[in-house]
């Protein structure tokens, strides 16, 4: 986008500093209460709250929008939403702020406009009239000037950059057009007013209602059945629907209605496809099947807020934690609890890779719960259940995510292809790949090795891969009897090179650690300065030792043809999947016909890898 004058946003060099704005109205309505003590709330609260149920309003309806397992059926474009576009919208809410402003000056300038009642029956009336003979049709041909070559390209490609569109969209647009917006939304309030209709409530009403409507335009899920224009065909003349915007976004020189398309009919400018479309968007079955499922559980109580229908801001980053959040926790504290009581997987995010969608699924369980003796069978349910139902969508994998594949719960989901054999859906818990990058981590020179989690399914394979390359593995596990077991898988001459140790000191003079059980920070001091730190245990260890290296957990970089991918998981960078994840795509990507489940194939982690580079993953 080329810049026009006036296309830019005054603040937009402060970042998030931006909101230190709203401070001078915060102050005046300080000083109104402490110094002028007056009995009536100032303009000021009205402003700042109006602000923050705007925000909430768009931020409601994003959350609606990406709970996928109540509306990926009703999706209007299916492509899904990228890091670009959220970066692009990042400062969606610029227009909060300007029409605060707005309201201040011709507060400031009209104090009169203080002094309304709470509520004003013909307001009501007075203020639609206003709208739709007014608001209405200023929009429309302000609209149709921005589709013109100059106007587009200088102002409203900014906007039209979102072919996809989701609720924050709506507020994405230059300075310019947020000023003609505000100048329409202030017609029918201040309209109303003028012939003497005015109320507080009217205002809350109507700019909130304005900003319920341009959401729910930009939204991309369907809501309004058809049956309801069946039933009042007239009514879709006086209110658009999320596929009928869509369509502008899409196709463009048509339906630039605000909200009626009763003008685009009047100047012959609607989409013939609208109602057509809509039928078919709003019938629910627009759902996509999904190719691969990647099946997760829930961490813990604050993660939770990481989900991708909460905040995007948060979702959208890689986890940390964030002090604001604190106050949430009761709230995501209940959640956790209620959790006990669902028993059905449900789609949290997607991403589309060459032309196949792969989805998010969660099962409803935190962490500590797999630990928990009594829960395990419940759990297993869950898990098998979801298998089952990917299998009659016609899912062609099935990745177990970090606890969901635990060898003491289901044996690395061994046991659910032995109790389905007829499964069609390959069931992977792609571990391959992970042992693959921890492998390919570890220097060319290294002769020697401490692993911990030694007799793990990842700590097997390792060992035995390890030991092939004639690299001493010093084995820490106080069982001689499963360290034995893996010995023996060794060839021959390679036994030698497996060691039981039983205590961290025997690694006091290795400089490579492999890390798949948590140590402390005790432990740690024993490795020698200049030790690098790879893992595998969930959470990582934390890096104590400031003469020592930490590697990252197991991962690698999605190809970048990937499209839709607008959420990080759990502890990863944008673009980055856990290598378990990784390792599930691969067998998609490959067409591999059988499962991958219990133990790791040691002749096949070398095969994986040159998989996964020869579809474009890269190490991170």
């Amino acid at each position: 986008m080329d810049h026009g004058p006036l296309s830019t946003w005054p603040w937009e060099n402060l970042g998030s500093y931006k909101y230190l704005l709203y401070g001078s109205f915060l102050a005046r309505l300080i000083y109104s209460m402490i110094w002028e003590k007056t009995q009536n709330p100032s303009w000021c609260l009205h402003i700042l709250l109006l602000c923050a149920l705007r925000g909430l309003v768009h931020q409601l309806w994003f959350s609606y929008c990406n709970m996928l397992f109540i509306t990926r059926n009703r999706w209007i474009l299916q492509q899904g939403i990228g890091f670009k576009q959220i970066d692009r919208e990042w400062h969606w809410d610029n227009f909060i702020i300007l029409q605060a402003f707005m309201a201040d000056m011709a507060l400031l300038n009209f104090p009169f406009l203080v002094n309304l009642p709470l509520w004003n029956t013909r307001g009501i009336i007075c203020c639609m009239v206003l709208h739709m003979g007014i608001s209405e049709p200023l929009y429309y041909w302000f609209h149709r000037l921005l589709h013109t070559q100059y106007f587009f390209f200088h102002y409203h490609s900014l906007h039209h950059a979102s072919i996809v569109t989701q609720p924050f969209t709506a507020g994405v647009a230059t300075f310019l057009e947020h000023l003609m917006m505000g100048v329409i939304i202030g017609i029918p309030t201040v309209g109303t007013w003028l012939f003497g209709y005015g109320s507080i409530s009217l205002i809350y009403g109507y700019i909130l209602v304005f900003d319920f409507l341009r959401c729910m335009g930009h939204s991309n899920v369907e809501i309004i059945p058809h049956a309801l224009f069946q039933i009042f065909p007239f009514l879709k003349y006086f209110l658009y629907t999320p596929t009928y915007h869509s369509l502008h976004h899409t196709e463009m020189n048509t339906n630039f209605c605000l909200f009626m398309p009763l003008y685009d009919s009047i100047w012959k400018t609607i989409n013939t496809k609208s109602w057509d479309l809509h039928k078919r968007t709003s019938s629910g079955k627009n759902e996509r099947i999904a190719d691969f499922v990647f099946l997760i559980h829930l961490v813990d109580v604050m993660a939770t807020s990481h989900s991708p229908f909460f905040f995007r801001s948060l979702s959208s980053l890689k986890f940390s934690f964030k002090l604001f959040l604190l106050p949430m926790w009761p709230f995501l504290f209940v959640l956790m609890n209620c959790s006990w009581v669902f028993y059905k997987t449900f789609v949290a995010a997607s991403y589309n890779l060459r032309g196949r969608l792969h989805q998010t699924w969660v099962v409803p369980r935190y962490g500590f719960q797999y630990f928990l003796p009594f829960a395990r069978g419940g759990i297993n349910k869950v898990i098998e259940e979801a298998i089952l139902e990917a299998d009659r969508m016609g899912v062609k994998v099935i990745s177990l995510a970090a606890l969901n594949k635990n060898e003491s719960l289901n044996g690395g989901g061994t046991l659910y292809v032995n109790k389905h054999p007829n499964l069609r859906v390959r069931v992977v818990h792609g571990n391959t790949l992970t042992a693959a990058v921890i492998l390919n981590e570890i220097p060319q020179n290294a002769t020697q090795v401490f692993l911990t989690g030694a007799t793990s399914k990842l700590g097997r394979a390792i060992s035995l891969y390890l030991c092939r390359k004639k690299i001493c593995v010093l084995m820490l596990t106080q069982s001689s009897e499963r360290f034995e077991s893996i010995q023996r898988e060794a060839p021959i001459d390679c036994q030698k090179f497996l060691v039981q140790v039983t205590k961290y000191q025997a690694a006091q003079h290795c400089k490579t650690w492999i890390i798949g059980k948590w140590c402390t920070p005790r432990e740690q001091s024993w490795a020698p300065p200049g030790t690098h730190f790879h893992q595998f245990v969930v959470p990582p260890i934390l890096g104590f030792r400031r003469d020592c290296t930490y590697g990252k957990l197991a991962a690698m970089r999605l190809p970048e043809d990937v499209e839709g991918l607008g959420y990080c998981e759990y502890t990863m960078e944008r673009g980055v999947l856990h290598a378990c994840h990784a390792g599930g795509v691969v067998h998609l990507l490959q067409v591999w016909t059988h499962h991958e489940v219990g133990a790791i194939d040691v002749d096949q982690i070398d095969v994986v890898w040159t998989a996964a580079l020869s579809h474009g993953f890269k190490p991170v």
